[in-house]
């Protein structure tokens, strides 16, 4: 039951964090699930890569909640979301590879990294000044593919990377974060999909998984995630957000310095 009531609550956390800032809601979710899973007493060997692989199933739902909230509010540019989806999609099955050929602590050192730049960078609340416009279909998959294979490294829906992107290359910031919501789907089908196979026929894996995802896990947070998405998108599109996102950047300074000192 205790379980239960935490999964419930990450994945509502993870909802209105992937609304509000387009992140897709990995980094709450990831850390959590690895605490989880250390307390139920999974193997080492598969910890990590099993938080990162839930996560991203999760994020398939999320995603579709937060994409379609973003939709009626008119802050998705599908044009944009077409040209990079391609690219996302391939990168993120690469990057489940690239993190079946890391170990369980190698993983979570990455996480950790990235979560803690993702952190300062908030903190900071600094982004590119604009460019002078998008590039053409080329770069905009290139672009897509590095964004997809980071974020499936780490588990996350990708916003980290793409809002900043698309903001630089002259989107508004509202239209950077709506797109980038819709971007954060192919991501998390590619990266969920390569997490299954890579884990497939690990000995190590709990029942009830797929692979690196577990099921009880993806389903519990799925469940709160998908009912309190659409507020954060409309608080994205209300709130400038400044307090809110120096007060979670804090967390997740606390939550990388937990995870880098084991």
């Amino acid at each position: 039951m205790t379980t239960l009531l935490i999964y419930l609550l990450a994945g509502a956390g993870a909802g209105l964090i992937g609304g509000l800032f387009g992140l897709g809601g990995g980094v709450i979710m990831v850390p959590v699930l690895l605490f989880v899973f250390t307390a139920q007493g999974l193997p080492e060997t598969v910890m990590m890569h099993m938080a990162v692989g839930s996560s991203l199933a999760v994020i398939i739902v999320t995603s579709l909640s937060s994409v379609r909230a973003h939709h009626r509010l008119g802050g998705v540019r599908w044009p944009v979301f077409g040209r990079m989806a391609g690219g996302i999609a391939a990168g993120a099955f690469a990057g489940s590879w690239i993190a079946d050929s890391l170990s369980s602590a190698a993983l979570q050192n990455v996480f950790a990294t990235f979560i803690m730049v993702v952190a300062v960078k908030m903190a900071l609340g600094r982004n590119p000044s604009s460019s002078r416009g998008l590039p053409g279909l080329p770069l905009l998959s290139l672009a897509g593919a590095v964004i997809g294979s980071l974020s499936a490294l780490v588990g996350i829906g990708g916003g980290t990377l793409s809002v900043p992107f698309l903001s630089w290359r002259g989107l508004s910031m509202r239209h950077a974060v709506g797109t980038s919501a819709a971007c954060g789907l192919p991501i998390a089908v590619a990266g969920a999909a390569g997490f299954m196979v890579t884990g497939w026929d690990n000995p190590a894996v709990p029942p009830m998984s797929t692979g690196y995802v577990h099921w009880p896990a993806v389903a519990s947070l799925a469940l709160a995630s998908v009912v309190i998405a659409p507020y954060g998108a409309r608080l994205a599109h209300r709130l400038p957000g400044g307090v809110l996102q120096r007060l979670f950047a804090a967390l997740l300074v606390l939550v990388a310095l937990r995870l880098l000192l084991g």
